[in-house]
């Protein structure tokens, strides 16, 4: 909003956020029918007396933060919430509320089959939310299993030059099953976008879905681009007051919780940035386990003590999700050509230095965009996700590109059995793996991450 330089526009200008603020809350209540109760997930929609009080204390904070940091008029930012809200763009009716909800920033499941009951032709359901991508989701259910179990859609994905399905060069596009990536923090705090980091901007982001997924037939303007990526740098978009006053200013980034009580305190040494406790025989390696990957403000970036050859602050790596396929989700063939380390005799690993790896995935990830599969040691390409943002997470379930985790306790085991896996000094060898989560230890982790906002 731009600052007024006189009492009386400042006074005007306050008014009208008010207004817009009531204006985004009674849209709250009529988007998608009016739910038997409204969830209270998130600062911004705490409901209970003391909540409303802290509340209203942090919309004067967010109001002044957005009067002092931003020169965004009010009539952009009501045309911005009218463009993310309820604009259609000619397509299929869907708008970018229909997948990003206000509460969470994404679907889940448990979204998908409430919208499903209350509205069977629920534009969710058309297009990639139906089970054949071409279908209209036909009101009966048989034809939207996909979406109302696990909420994941049919992207299609351009393939890299280098990139070819096996057998099958002509095809430069393939379609996997993925999950909406949450807008909770994001759009102001995170730079790196969608999944696999394949669009380098808000306003791209927004073309790519109002396009491909809200199949628009009309124009899209830049201006209406630039108002829906501004809206998204507005207070509904952050998990916490802390990280919307960070955002505006710079300053004061959000530290770790110290956890309240034995087991959130014992759940944090997995997020501290620390390396593992050699000081004990044999060595912890549980200190800082998930910091390795998750640290910096939103805890979605690599720090120093991640033991792969990957700079700190890195964004994405494979923990392993394709691999495993808990989703069940259909596996493809493809080679990828031009690998550079495959050339090298002293990197390649499968004995013939032509250039070429054949990879088995469900789906390759950032590979597919980046084109390259020979990151051996690295792990940050072949089946590499972006770290997602631990702040708010316990607003946005199901977790992980495939929504296969549906629940931080099926996060928690997940990262057991990878901590299995790429701990164990020998493989299927006698020696154990050097980090084994207990039982107890996936419950402090949970109760831990239920902290982060």
């Amino acid at each position: 909003m731009r600052s007024s330089p006189d009492r009386t526009g400042r006074t005007l200008l306050t008014l009208g956020t008010a207004l817009w603020v009531a204006s985004m809350a009674l849209a709250t209540l009529t988007a998608h029918g009016k739910p038997e109760k409204q969830p209270r997930r998130g600062w911004w929609q705490a409901g209970d007396r003391l909540a409303a009080l802290a509340r209203a204390e942090s919309a004067r904070t967010a109001m002044a933060a957005t009067e002092s940091a931003s020169s965004t008029p009010l009539v952009d930012l009501l045309e911005g919430a009218r463009l993310f809200d309820q604009e259609t763009f000619g397509g299929n009716g869907r708008t970018c509320l229909t997948c990003h909800s206000r509460e969470t920033g994404t679907v889940s499941p448990a979204d998908a089959r409430a919208r499903f009951r209350h509205d069977p032709d629920d534009p969710l359901f058309v297009h990639d939310g139906s089970d054949d991508d071409d279908g209209d989701g036909f009101g009966d259910g048989q034809h939207v299993t996909r979406m109302l179990e696990s909420a994941t859609f049919l992207m299609r994905i351009r393939l890299h030059p280098d990139v070819e399905v096996k057998g099958h060069p002509e095809i430069r596009e393939v379609t996997v099953r993925r999950g909406t990536p949450t807008t909770l923090n994001t759009p102001a705090l995170d730079p790196v976008l969608m999944l696999d980091g394949r669009q380098p901007t808000l306003q791209e982001q927004a073309l790519g879905a109002i396009t491909q997924h809200a199949q628009a037939t009309r124009a899209i303007t830049s201006r209406e681009l630039d108002l829906i990526a501004g809206f998204q740098r507005t207070p509904r978009f952050y998990s916490s007051r802390e990280l919307l006053l960070f955002a505006f200013t710079g300053h004061n980034p959000p530290v770790l919780p110290a956890g309240r009580t034995p087991s959130e305190k014992r759940g944090r040494i997995f997020f501290e940035d620390l390396p593992p406790d050699f000081n004990v025989n044999p060595p912890n390696f549980k200190p800082g386990a998930c910091a390795a990957c998750h640290s910096g403000p939103l805890l979605n970036q690599t720090n120093q003590f991640l033991p792969v050859a990957v700079p700190p602050g890195t964004r994405f790596q494979s923990v392993l999700v394709s691999e495993f396929n808990a989703a069940g989700n259909p596996v493809l063939d493809f080679v990828f050509r031009n690998q550079l380390r495959d050339l090298d005799p002293a990197t390649n690993l499968d004995g013939v230095p032509d250039g070429t790896v054949e990879v088995s995935s469900p789906d390759p990830g950032r590979a597919l965009v980046s084109g390259r599969a020979d990151d051996f040691g690295s792990f940050d390409q072949l089946n590499a996700f972006k770290n997602s943002p631990l702040r708010g997470i316990r607003h946005t379930a199901p977790y992980f590109h495939d929504n296969s985790a549906r629940t931080l306790e099926d996060v928690a085991e997940h990262y057991r059995n990878f901590f299995l896996i790429v701990s164990d000094p020998d493989g299927p060898g006698p020696l154990e793996p050097v980090l084994v989560l207990t039982d107890q230890d996936k419950k402090d982790m949970v109760a831990y991450m239920k902290l982060l906002d």
